[in-house]
């Protein structure tokens, strides 16, 4: 590869993600990182070639001989990469990490170990500042005695208000647009690569400690990973995916993203390319659930914090998501320059449904702080109260239900269940506590207001000829979501309207064994297609076990699980036919819907266990 705009990124499975809890990077099979946003995860991504080429910003640091094998894992339960590449003249792995707990300054660090015999290598950074389209100035860092020595072994990379220190063990020497190392590893001998991020009006940092770093990396996320309380049959990719939800909350303000990319899209070549860099409630409260199932209550206690700063204000106002420190604003636009994943266009960055109405999310936060409440991680129930009185005065309404319709607004059944389960939560909680709310109504007017909407969705909701409940009222479609409806205590698993929307959904939605949210038949507003998606047949897998349909619960479990790459993370959606992911990666609504499966098993037939239904 001579020309770095040659390079293209060829299957989203081919990557795999390191972080530090304040940004993370996806890293090619191939040694080449095309993802990085710095200083933050939704902040500007400097290596975007993940949605472009080359040019648009990657590191590649990868043999130049012909890898005849290579192979890939990560260091235990850690979120350390180890890459092997094995060529004619002898074999080489490179460790990719991003050093935990190290302050204000993210760092990547990229250790070359020869293993055998002799590889020639080559190691190429092309940083790209503005999404993509921004060439820093490189300055070399030279030595103040004597400042004509040679090599030049650290440089700054400058652009705006990002500065970038690069401290390598080999020579840097400048390219067309790119940094440049070739140099020879030998077995036993182990060169380090490191790149680290400051605000450019600072002195940059002191370098790292290579040595140290990766001792203190690999011991805080081992010590992180001992605290997993599931020992069942399913670990490698319960913890895996708990290692992926950890690697995706950042550290100083406990928010959690939906994932790590923008902009990948849900069909090849399609145009339903969107950016979750965000703080998705609902995926977060599922999150919370799967946290606390695992035994990990100090995160759970920190993502209730979050939620409490997110809904701040008067009234309470809940948007869909929010910016990973809570903030409101995530105006959409489209990045020309930016080719697209395999060409799928347009490019977004920031997410224009954070102005959508998602009554859904109201029934789902307080489900979560009623479950927190519960487990001693809030004292009161304040915030529950507030936010169902605030749903009180909009549940009649239309919305644009879970899935972001750009379409017009409808009664979305999924949508009305979820205000049931925020009106049933808020009754259990004055049931418990004996007081009212704060305009002095007791448990029963809640609990009157709770059958009202439950009769509207059995009564508009469930459609006798479908034999199903539908996406929305009036509507013959169905939708993936309302398999949640007994995972929330709504309506009994083996209830027959159950298990005849359970039969329809078999019989429309699923394709290969696998479950897509709804048929795209343009109502939603948008063109194309989609892959199948995770979360829901993960949802099904956890009806099929309330139902007692053992078999298949832990048919389509596996199923899903094969979905997984290499290093067992999994995207949004997947192209069964294919083979191929889809969507942004890795996931957090895949994972923690993984997470629930397994425990869901170990439960076993026929319960929905106390974290699935508050």
């Amino acid at each position: 590869m001579d020309d770095i705009a040659t390079w293209h990124p060829h299957a989203i499975a081919d990557h795999a993600m390191v972080s530090d809890g304040q940004t993370g990077a996806l890293v090619h099979r191939d040694g080449t990182i095309d993802w990085l946003c710095l200083p933050h995860f939704d902040s500007e991504p400097c290596f975007a070639a993940l949605l472009g080429n080359g040019e648009n910003g990657a590191w590649w640091l990868a043999p130049t001989e012909e890898v005849v094998r290579s192979h890939r894992r990560y260091r235990g339960d850690t979120m350390i990469l180890e890459t092997e590449y094995e060529t004619a003249n002898g074999s080489v792995r490179v460790t990719d990490f991003m050093p935990a707990a190290r302050g204000a300054a993210p760092d990547i660090v990229r250790i070359v170990e020869g293993l055998s015999g002799s590889v020639c290598m080559r190691n190429r950074m092309a940083l790209r500042f503005a999404e993509g389209r921004v060439h820093p100035r490189v300055s070399p860092m030279r030595d103040k005695e004597d400042p004509d020595a040679a090599p030049v072994l650290r440089a700054t990379a400058l652009a705006g208000p990002n500065a970038v220190m690069l401290d390598f063990s080999q020579p840097l020497r400048a390219r067309d647009g790119h940094e440049e190392t070739h140099f020879t590893i030998h077995a036993g001998q182990c060169e380090h690569f490191v790149m680290t991020w400051y605000p450019s009006h600072a002195s940059p940092p002191d370098p790292v400690d290579v040595d140290k770093a990766l001792a203190e990396t690999e011991k805080w996320w081992s010590d992180w990973s001992r605290r997993n309380r599931y020992d069942g049959p399913d670990r490698a990719i319960v913890m895996r995916s708990l290692l992926a939800i950890r690697g995706l909350v950042q550290d100083e303000t406990g928010g959690m993203l939906g994932a790590l990319t923008a902009g990948l899209p849900e069909s090849p070549g399609g145009a339903r390319n969107w950016d979750y860099r965000f703080c998705w409630l609902r995926d977060a409260t599922f999150a919370l659930l799967a946290l606390l199932r695992a035994g990990y209550r100090d995160e759970a206690r920190e993502w209730i914090h979050w939620l409490y700063r997110a809904l701040a204000g008067e009234p309470i106002a809940v948007q869909p998501f929010y910016t990973i420190d809570g903030g409101r604003i995530a105006t959409e636009r489209e990045a020309s320059w930016l080719e697209g994943f395999a060409g799928a266009r347009p490019v977004r960055f920031g997410n224009g449904a954070a102005d959508q109405l998602q009554l859904d999310v109201y029934g789902e936060a307080i489900d979560a702080l009623f479950v927190a409440r519960n487990e001693n991680l809030i004292e009161d129930g304040q915030l529950i109260l507030e936010l169902g009185m605030q749903l009180e005065k909009m549940w009649s309404a239309p919305d644009d239900g879970i899935w972001e319709s750009r379409g017009k607004r409808e009664h979305h059944v999924y949508s009305k269940a979820m205000c049931w389960v925020a009106f049933d939560r808020v009754t259990r909680l004055l049931q418990e506590t004996g007081e009212t709310d704060p305009e002095g109504r007791d448990a029963e007017h809640w609990r009157a207001l709770a059958n009202t909407v439950r009769a509207q969705v059995m009564e508009r909701g469930f459609d006798k000829d479908v034999g199903a409940f539908t996406q929305s009222y009036g509507s013959r479609d169905l939708d993936a979501a309302v398999l949640r409806l007994p995972l929330v205590g709504f309506i009994d698993a083996n209830d027959p309207r159950m298990l005849g929307t359970v039969a329809a959904i078999e019989q429309e939605l699923m394709r290969e064994g696998y479950v897509w949210r709804y048929k795209t038949n343009g109502s939603d507003g948008l063109e194309g297609e989609e892959g199948a998606f995770l979360a829901c047949s993960s949802w099904l897998v956890d009806v099929y076990i309330g139902q007692g349909r053992d078999e298949d619960a832990r048919t389509l479990f596996d199923r899903i699980a094969a979905s997984a790459n290499d290093l067992n993370l999994l995207s949004e959606e997947y192209l069964p036919e294919k083979r191929m992911m889809l969507g942004n990666f890795p996931q957090v609504l895949s994972h923690v819907a993984v997470i629930n499966n397994a425990f869901g098993l170990a439960v076993g037939s026929g319960r929905i266990d106390r974290y699935q239904r508050g």
